[in-house]
């Protein structure tokens, strides 16, 4: 028996309309008018699903933290050790900036573009808390002395990154901020090792 597809439903298009549109133009830029057009729906069903373009907003960030958190993820589970574990997170991220719509990270652009305290604000406040986890939680792994320390060091390769994969379109950026995390974790003092008694 054919198999019939699924139409999405009126969510699932207003989602993806407003992840190419937003991520593409800006959550300022883009108007609900544009949002409803791509998405083929009225504009009763965008304010009924989502109440406002703010919360619209806030789900699209939550469902870009969520495939990058996946993204991620799947990356770190190719390598075993700790160390290349925390490095891989880089090599994820330049899988990324080789992608030819990358346009920058979401969360800074979205943050930028909204008041302070904001839902949005707060959404891009959680991804960067979890970035800040995720790098004091392979530091810790891989035997940093001061995991929190280094984990802000390698936040801050993370971001200037994505910024100069954006700025100067230049995918290498990931490469030399790898080089950069590897030297840094070289260099970080490690929790001594206790001798095993026989």
């Amino acid at each position: 028996m054919p198999r019939t597809e699924t139409k999405p439903s009126a969510r699932e298009r207003i989602l993806a309309a407003a992840n190419e549109l937003f991520y593409r133009e800006g959550v300022q830029t883009v108007g609900i008018d544009r949002i409803i057009e791509h998405a083929g729906v009225a504009k009763a069903s965008l304010y009924n699903i989502f109440g406002s373009k703010e919360e619209l907003v806030r789900v699209y960030l939550e469902s870009r933290h969520a495939s990058t958190t996946e993204r991620i993820t799947r990356a770190m589970a190719r390598f075993r050790t700790p160390r290349e574990r925390l490095l891989g997170v880089f090599d994820a991220q330049g899988e990324l900036f080789t992608d030819p719509m990358f346009n920058g990270c979401a969360f800074v652009r979205a943050s930028a573009e909204t008041t302070h305290g904001s839902s949005v604000e707060h959404v891009a406040d959680g991804y960067r808390a979890w970035v800040r986890a995720l790098f004091t939680g392979l530091a810790e792994e891989a035997g940093v002395a001061d995991p929190e320390s280094l984990a802000r060091q390698l936040h801050l390769l993370y971001d200037g990154a994505g910024l100069s994969a954006r700025m100067d379109r230049d995918p290498s950026a990931s490469t030399t901020a790898r080089a950069a995390a590897s030297a840094l974790l070289d260099a970080a003092p490690k929790v001594p090792t206790q001798r095993r008694s026989d």
